[in-house]
């Protein structure tokens, strides 16, 4: 946002199941083209965080701001119509669907070809789908590729492609390195800098902290539903941010 308006800010969110309270009154705000990691011990929060700000669930109190516009989001589609992609660690492909078709999964274009008829435009979707590949700077592989073919970094190139598509200003990451070689690790984690780079902010998930402190510059602390540390990351270490993750002080 040109005025420094944050592309996104929560405001005092929380989550209640009954009598048990999985947030409280979790507020932050996030800039245009930054990188912000989420981190917490298991049971801490970030899963029923993510799910609301992805809109696969209410918030049970507190507000959103996109672009400085407080919103709702019925659903992960009408978060994904707003400009919030989210990317969990299955990636949702179709492994036995191309390139082309899994980057235009649920979007699909067309062409009349009579009248009252229409058939899916594949060159299109094949040009289209390699512009949004080109942009994360990866060798373009052929877009009639079956997703099963690819490795682990190529086919979370393909769901940050289908991100791009829907003109993703926000992209949540759900472990996107996950069970990856080292090759791979680097891949994935140069296409977050990518993106970062042409103004789309991330929102990180991560257990591996060496991840987290290479591509983000902020993280957030959460324990047992609260925010307890929204913290710089310039010139931490992972050993640091594991530090602050279990003590809650900085190293």
């Amino acid at each position: 946002m040109t005025d420094g308006t944050p592309i996104l800010a929560l405001d005092g969110i929380g989550k209640r199941y009954g009598a048990v309270e999985a947030l409280s009154g979790v507020s932050f705000a996030v800039r245009e083209g930054e990188t912000l990691a989420i981190c917490g011990d298991n049971g801490a929060g970030k899963s029923t965080l993510i799910r609301i700000i992805s809109g696969a669930q209410p918030p049970s109190f507190g507000t959103i701001r996109l672009a400085g516009q407080e919103v709702t989001f019925a659903s992960p589609a009408d978060a994904l119509s707003q400009g919030v992609a989210t990317i969990y660690q299955d990636l949702a492909l179709a492994p036995t669907m191309t390139i082309a078709q899994n980057v235009f999964l649920g979007s699909e274009i067309t062409r009349q070809v009579l009248p009252g008829l229409r058939m899916l435009d594949k060159r299109r979707m094949r040009t289209e789908a390699a512009e949004h590949l080109s942009r994360l700077r990866l060798a373009v592989p052929d877009m009639n590729r079956h997703v099963s073919d690819l490795s682990g970094g190529q086919r979370q190139a393909v769901a940050i492609a289908r991100a791009l598509r829907w003109k993703a200003r926000i992209v949540i990451m759900d472990e996107p390195t996950a069970a990856l070689g080292v090759r791979e690790t680097r891949l994935v984690l140069s296409l977050i800098k990518e993106i970062a780079a042409q103004g789309i902010t991330v929102i990180l998930i991560s257990h591996n902290m060496a991840d987290v402190v290479e591509v983000a510059q902020r993280a957030l602390v959460l324990k047992s539903g609260r925010l307890v540390r929204d913290t710089s990351l310039e010139g931490w270490t992972a050993d640091d941010l594991s530090h602050l993750i279990m003590s809650h002080e900085a190293a």
